[in-house]
C-alpha cells in the first residue's frame, strides 16, 4: 500500500477512535449511576435551594470593596460622624472618689474597651490599655441614636456591616466580610444549617485565648478550637426566622493542632465554605473587629438567601454612598 493511502486510512481510524471515546465519556457523565452524574444531580438540587457550594454565586458587588472601618478609630477630622475624640483625664466629673480607667470610659460612653484600645494603640491591639493624661482616642457619640445592622448573604458567603443613625433615618455601609456558613441541608427552608431570618445579637459574649477551656457538647475542650477568639450569640428572634435563636451566633473559625509547629492554628480555609453546624464564622481579625464595634450597641443580624432581594433599613446616606 502506498504511503499516502496508509496516512489517510490511519487518520480516519484515529478520528473514529476519538469520537467513540468521547461518546462513551458522555454516556458515563450523563448516567445517574456514575459519580459525576450524581455530582450533577446534587448541583441541580442545591441550585434549586438557591445556595451554591464552594464559592460565591453572585458577581462581585461594587460595595464589597468599601471599607470605612478605620475612620471609626481616627482622632482626626476624617473620622466618621458617629464617633468623637476625647482626651484622657484620670479625674472626671462623672466619676467620684477615684481615678477613671479605660473601663470607666468604656462604660460611660457605651463603647467597648476593645474599641477604645484599638483607637488608643493606633493598630489592631484590643487589649493593651496603657494610658496617660492627654492621650486621645475615639468613643461613640452620646447624642447619636445608633444601631448596627449585619446582613449575611447565604448565596455569596458574605456579610455586610452597616451603622444606622435612627434619628436621621440614615444607613452607612462600613465594610463587607467573607464568612463561612452552615453545612448544606436541603430539607431546611434556608437550604443550610444556618437559618434565615432577623435576629437581635445577645449579650452573653465571650473572649477566648489559647489555654482557656470549657465545655462544648458535654466535653471539656479548648474553646478556641471551637469558636476561635470571639463569640457573640443570637439573643432574640425578631421576625420571620426559620429556626430559633438558641445555639446560633457569630464566632471565629476553629483552630486545630498543627504537629509541625506544635501549636494551634486557625483554619482559615473554612471561610467561603458551607461547613459549620449553623453558626456564622469569620477570620480572626474580622471577628475581633466586629466584636469591638458592635458589642456595646444594639445590633440586628438579618440572614438571607440572596441580598439582592432585601430591603435595607433606613435610607442610604447622601454623604456615604454604597455604590
Amino acid at each position: 500500500m502506498k504511503a499516502p493511502k496508509v496516512i489517510i486510512i490511519g487518520s480516519m481510524a484515529l478520528f473514529l477512535g476519538i469520537g467513540a471515546t468521547a461518546l462513551l465519556k458522555k454516556e458515563k457523565v450523563d448516567s445517574p449511576d456514575s459519580d459525576k452524574g450524581l455530582d450533577r444531580i446534587l448541583t441541580q438540587e442545591m441550585a434549586a435551594a438557591e445556595i451554591i457550594p464552594e464559592g460565591p454565586a453572585l458577581k462581585e458587588n461594587p460595595s464589597d470593596s468599601i471599607n470605612r472601618i478605620d475612620r471609626l478609630f481616627l482622632t482626626s477630622s476624617y473620622q466618621l460622624p458617629i464617633v468623637e475624640t476625647v482626651s484622657y483625664k484620670s479625674m472626671v466629673s462623672w466619676l467620684k472618689g477615684r481615678p477613671a480607667w479605660v473601663t470607666d470610659y468604656a462604660s460611660h460612653y457605651k463603647t467597648s474597651r476593645h474599641f477604645i484600645a484599638r483607637s488608643l494603640n493606633k493598630k489592631r491591639d484590643y487589649f493593651t490599655q496603657k494610658i496617660a493624661n492627654g492621650d486621645r482616642f475615639t468613643v461613640f457619640r452620646q447624642d447619636v441614636n445608633l444601631q448596627f445592622y449585619l446582613l449575611a448573604d447565604l448565596s455569596s458567603c458574605k456579610m455586610s456591616l452597616f451603622y444606622l443613625d435612627l434619628d436621621k433615618d440614615e444607613r452607612v455601609l462600613l465594610k463587607t466580610y467573607p464568612i463561612g456558613l452552615g453545612a448544606m441541608a436541603l430539607d431546611t427552608i434556608s437550604g443550610s444549617l444556618t437559618p434565615v431570618g432577623k435576629y437581635k445579637l445577645g449579650e452573653k459574649t465571650a473572649v477566648y485565648k489559647p489555654g482557656i477551656k470549657g465545655y462544648f457538647q458535654d466535653e471539656e475542650t479548648e474553646m478556641i478550637q471551637v469558636f476561635g477568639t470571639r463569640w457573640i450569640p443570637f439573643g432574640e428572634e425578631i421576625g420571620e426566622c426559620s429556626d430559633g435563636y438558641q445555639g446560633f451566633g457569630l464566632h471565629g473559625v476553629p483552630w486545630e493542632y498543627n504537629e509541625e509547629t506544635d501549636s494551634l492554628q486557625e483554619q482559615r480555609d473554612l471561610i467561603g465554605k458551607y461547613d459549620s453546624d449553623g453558626c456564622i464564622r469569620l477570620l480572626q481579625e474580622d471577628m475581633e473587629e466586629i466584636f469591638a464595634i458592635v458589642v456595646s450597641k444594639p445590633t440586628i443580624i438579618e440572614i438571607v438567601k440572596d441580598r439582592r432581594d432585601v430591603t435595607l433599613p433606613c435610607k442610604e446616606s447622601n454623604e456615604f454612598k454604597e455604590y
